[in-house]
């Protein structure tokens, strides 16, 4: 059924783009930035009832924030495309709430943030105001779509105030998606073309400009990558990449732990990295875990 929904929706850019391309693409611009808003649960806003809440305002919507705890490290948990904070309720709780104070954010168009769209710039410009909210950070600990539009952030601003990384699930080249996206369509060369435009014109590039590499190179701190071998979603080849371009990072090779990296093993790992401060005498590594 969906198979069947999405080619009819490929034939309706493929008709429009005939008569309006401006219009075509930028309708299928937007579709492809249109995340699908998971429905709260219960147990979902009960953990967000732990947390102080608070917004900011950015690009004409209330951005959802929430802060754990009082001590004086500060961690941010950036999660990544159709998801929210609850992602990240076994790595919080793992940590302190007295060593360490704990800030998350809903990306824009997901968990309670407002808006209905999500793409690499416009999240990485929300996480960058985000970062000018609250205090200088240990360590920001970001997933999938968050871990690029995070890269995407220190390509732009390379000070930013944080001081190292951990990346998961991290995607390798936004044009991927869009060929997945376009061929899951069945869009012709004429809306492929549209839809290319559209990226310009919204973003100010094309589609490979979105490159985990490319933006990764900027990004001087201490940086640790974990990334599943038989990931699915975001190939692991691109996390093989980064690492061996980068002398300061370090890179966690799991096998049958999948795209979203929530295993018990995975928090504990990143738990130990954060609480015994590894990154200097660790960066330059590949340390291989797996669920058996």
């Amino acid at each position: 059924m969906k198979k069947i929904l999405a080619r009819l929706v490929g034939f309706y850019f493929n008709i429009l783009v005939l008569f309006a391309p401006k219009t075509a693409g930028k309708r299928a611009f937007l579709l492809f930035s249109s995340p699908q808003r998971p429905i709260l649960k219960s147990n979902h806003l009960e953990f967000f009832n732990t947390a102080h809440q608070f917004t900011f305002e950015f690009n004409g919507h209330n951005i959802q924030c929430y802060k754990w705890g009082t001590g004086s490290k500060v961690l941010v948990f950036i999660h990544g495309w159709q998801s929210h904070t609850f992602r990240w309720k076994n790595y919080i709780e793992a940590f302190s709430k007295e060593e360490f104070t704990i800030y998350a954010m809903d990306a824009p168009g997901q968990g309670l943030s407002g808006g209905k769209h999500c793409n690499i710039p416009l999240f990485s410009h929300a996480i960058e105001k985000f970062l000018t909210q609250i205090p200088p950070v240990h360590t920001l600990i970001s997933h999938s779509l968050g871990s690029i539009s995070v890269l995407y952030a220190f390509y732009r601003v390379p000070d930013l105030s944080v001081k190292q990384l951990i990346i998961t699930g991290t995607p390798g080249e936004g044009a991927d998606y869009v060929r997945y996206y376009e061929k899951m369509l069945g869009v012709s060369k004429r809306t492929s073309k549209a839809i290319r435009d559209a990226f310009v014109t919204y973003t100010g590039h094309l589609p490979e400009f979105f490159s985990s590499l490319r933006f990764a190179k900027a990004v001087t701190i201490p940086m640790l990558s974990i990334h599943d071998e038989g990931d699915a979603e975001t190939p692991y080849h691109y996390a093989a990449a980064v690492h061996k371009a980068l002398p300061h990072s370090k890179l966690i090779t799991t096998t049958g732990f999948g795209h979203n990296l929530r295993s018990p093993e995975v928090v504990k790992y990143v738990f130990d990295f954060v609480m015994h401060n590894e990154t200097e005498k660790a960066v330059g590594k590949t340390i291989e875990i797996n669920s058996l």
